[in-house]
């Protein structure tokens, strides 16, 4: 089928002119954009003007605080993801061949799961993908997930969430918690507890990791647990050594925890509050088959690490 011809003025416009203007869309600033792009705001500034003087339309409202989308700039910067997604695709569909991923897989991993899990299959990841790189990038969930559907990253091992758009997932396993207390607590002395035994307002969570609180944890009560923004599961516990009460850590971290001085850790009775891991992807991307056998290398390691889950195949 013929196509008609791209204009000449857009067919000036290249690839990263492209990027920069999807930066300028994600920073809200073309300083904090030229920063993240190493490029000179000035330099930024031409290359988005040449741009829109390509599609004939202003991309974005400058003159505030915080630089803004117009009406049409925030409908082409759709088209724009398109053609750079399509980019992406294109040059790992070049590379691929016998080598899984193309040669390098960008993996996402919390940070209150990757210096726990890592250790497991950072061996035996070059044993089953001879040939690929594994680069790993920590951080929170929802932000990992946002590098993986804007590309930077390949695949994101995460909590299952509400369906986000363009994104597919396998269920990994399911990461028991325990408790974490600090060692004059009056129920340290126990292997085990209910959480029932505890005072809520003893617990410090936090915000991301222990979702909506003691009502996710199965915990009744008017009493409101502490809460704190994200950091290491190290300076959780720490927290807890200086200022008492208790929390709840995933089971991975229990030998890294259990060497914290003034902590001891102890089983959940009954219903176990935890977090479910899964594996999530672009629907897109060329390396599904590499993927899934990535999948099944973590459920296969999941069953071999007392504690965890595995979730069915």
């Amino acid at each position: 089928m013929q196509r008609s011809m791209i204009s000449m003025a857009l067919s000036s416009v290249s690839l990263r002119d492209l990027a920069l203007v999807q930066a300028v869309a994600r920073e809200g600033s073309f300083n904090s954009a030229a920063r993240a792009m190493y490029i000179s705001p000035s330099g930024l500034s031409h290359q988005v003007q040449k741009v829109e003087q390509a599609l004939g339309v202003p991309l974005f409202e400058r003159g505030g605080r915080r630089v803004v989308p117009t009406a049409s700039g925030q409908r082409l910067l759709g088209y724009i993801e398109e053609v750079l997604a399509s980019a992406e695709h294109l040059e790992h569909a070049a590379r691929a061949g016998d080598v899984a991923f193309g040669g390098e897989l960008r993996l996402g991993v919390p940070s209150t799961l990757g210096p726990y899990l890592l250790p497991h299959f950072i061996e035996p990841f070059p044993q089953r993908f001879p040939g690929a790189r594994l680069t790993i990038s920590e951080g929170k969930p929802r932000g990992l997930l946002r590098r993986l559907q804007e590309g930077e990253l390949d695949a994101v091992l995460a909590p299952p969430t509400a369906s986000v758009t363009g994104l597919d997932e396998t269920a990994l396993f399911f990461e028991p918690y325990e408790l974490l207390l600090h060692r004059g607590h009056p129920l340290a002395h126990r292997p085990s507890m209910a959480l029932a035994d505890l005072d809520a307002a003893d617990a410090t969570l936090m915000t991301e990791s222990h979702g909506n609180g003691m009502s996710d944890l199965g915990m009744t009560g008017s009493a409101r647990p502490e809460r704190i923004q994200d950091l290491s599961l190290e300076s959780l516990a720490t927290l807890v050594a200086l200022r008492g009460g208790y929390t709840l850590v995933p089971i991975l971290a229990h030998d890294r925890l259990g060497s914290i001085p003034n902590v001891v850790l102890a089983a959940v009775d009954g219903a176990r509050p935890g977090r479910h891991i899964a594996l999530f992807w672009r629907s897109a991307t060329p390396w599904r088959e590499d993927l899934a056998r990535f999948g099944d290398l973590l459920r296969a390691l999941a069953e071999a690490i007392p504690g965890l889950d595995a979730a069915a195949g």
